[in-house]
């Protein structure tokens, strides 16, 4: 085994970059499904990496640390979210049923396959009580999550998490994409949509913004860069969060050997107190949240790439049996949610909000935006800024259950998690339909948008 080095880390960095770079020139000259599918570049690079790297080929000699890169980019994607992430706010009142339909999309699947892997698939298929929450750890949870629960679970054990939580995410954003093309296409075939395009923004399909006033900013200068370059503020700034995160969990472990604190939910804590520190001397604005957001993108986009490069086929194919039916059984749930509740809670505007939700509910919010613009190009029809202020009550499941999930596992209360996150879906609609939040039952019509799910 060659000792791992600062080269050994360049050349897995560089090897991924180099793969990156292939997988945005894929997306932006072949449309054969690079453009028809959407395919994002680092998956295109995972999936390059994992083809190329020594579990398969063996042409691209990765480092055997090349899966503990997923552990440490995803405490700075969330230590990046304790700077960057919105504080406070109020939901307005149109944004409260897209609140409602999140949550109860998100805790409901959740719950439901928390539950399936203890009482279908653990019986069965003799797999670990934790492999049904795979499914929204790879669906709705996407690679961030993927990493985060992946990584907590094997550190106390529980072999191939990581593995089977990246493949989830990658079925997933290819369910999201096929499935948003095909919803996208009906619904305009059949006009049920506000605003039909012609086609798809260029800079859409080929991923390049070729009109230099369409690209957006990267995020603002804080610092005169005599004294220190914006970039190296900013990146410092969240290193330096992981690195007191890290210091804070060994100190911890030092004492009490059984606890285990995953590091990215550390990472967030110690973010959100250095900034309440911030706020509190008056530098609340010492950090530009668009250049914290960037660094945070650039640190996704390698976190997807590693994590998929990262999979051990080998302990893929032990479960590719029960992997095969879960996904069916996740697909099966999202399509129905897709068919049923966005006509339930959003009535006549329901296409664009369900084709969105398909999109976040089997992969990421980037990946429902993506589709989301297949029949709303120029994002027109308000799903956005609901979502945006719904965000504020849902985050906190999102993020609370990336936390809790892992600790449910090792503390052996994984069902009881499950009946929880189901009970907090089904009463979330109730209150909804008993409240007379959601619109009148029947069928629904307004200049050729319709509704699916009809009663009469």
């Amino acid at each position: 085994m060659e000792e791992f080095s600062a080269y050994s880390l360049m050349l897995d960095v560089g090897w991924i970059s180099l793969l990156m770079v292939i997988g945005n020139v894929l997306r932006h000259k072949v449309k054969f499904i690079f453009q028809d599918l959407l395919l994002p570049a680092p998956i295109t690079a995972g999936l390059l990496g994992l083809l190329l790297g020594p579990e398969v080929l063996g042409w691209i000699n990765f480092s055997d640390a090349l899966g503990d890169y997923t552990s440490l980019l995803i405490a700075v994607v969330f230590a990046s979210m304790a700077y960057s992430m919105e504080v406070g706010g109020s939901m307005r009142k149109g944004a409260r049923n897209m609140w409602g339909f999140a949550t109860m999309m998100f805790t409901g699947q959740w719950g439901l396959f928390i539950l399936l892997g203890v009482f279908l698939f653990m019986p069965v298929f003799d797999t670990p009580n934790w492999f049904g929450m795979m499914l929204p750890v790879g669906f709705t949870g996407g690679f961030g999550t993927a990493a985060a629960v992946g990584g907590a679970l094997e550190g106390v054990g529980a072999e191939a998490a990581s593995s089977l939580g990246f493949t989830s995410a990658t079925v997933g954003t290819l369910a999201a994409i096929i499935g948003g093309v095909v919803a996208g296409n009906w619904g305009i075939r059949r006009g049920k949509v506000s605003h039909v395009p012609k086609e798809l923004p260029e800079e859409l399909r080929r991923g390049y913004i070729r009109n230099v006033e369409n690209r957006p900013s990267l995020g603002r200068a804080t610092t005169n860069p005599s004294a220190i370059e914006p970039l190296t503020l900013h990146l410092g700034f969240i290193v330096l969060t992981v690195m007191i995160a890290y210091l804070i969990n060994s100190a911890i472990s030092s004492v009490w050997e059984n606890v285990s604190i995953p590091l990215f939910a550390m990472a967030m804590v110690v973010g959100l107190i250095i900034r309440a520190i911030m706020n509190a001397v008056g530098a609340n604005d010492y950090l530009d949240r668009e250049a914290i957001s960037t660094v945070s993108g650039a640190a996704t986009d390698y976190l997807i790439a590693f994590g998929i490069a990262a999979i051990v086929p080998a302990a893929i194919a032990s479960y590719w049996v029960p992997l095969l039916v879960l996904f069916v059984l996740g697909t099966i749930y999202c399509t129905f949610f897709l068919l049923w509740f966005p006509a339930e809670f959003f009535g006549e505007r329901w296409i664009e909000r369900g084709i969105f939700g398909w999109g976040w509910a089997t992969a990421t919010v980037a990946t429902g935006i993506a589709i989301l613009k297949i029949v709303d190009p120029k994002l027109e029809s308000g799903t956005l800024s609901e979502y945006g202020m719904a965000y504020v009550g849902f985050g906190p499941f999102e993020i609370g259950m990336t936390v809790v999930a892992p600790i449910a596992v090792i503390y052996g209360f994984t069902a009881g998690l499950g009946w929880i996150s189901l009970a907090i879906a089904v009463g979330i609609y109730l209150t909804f339909r008993f409240a007379g939040w959601l619109p009148p039952r029947g069928t629904i019509f307004k200049e050729g948008i319709g509704h699916v799910g009809q009663k009469s």
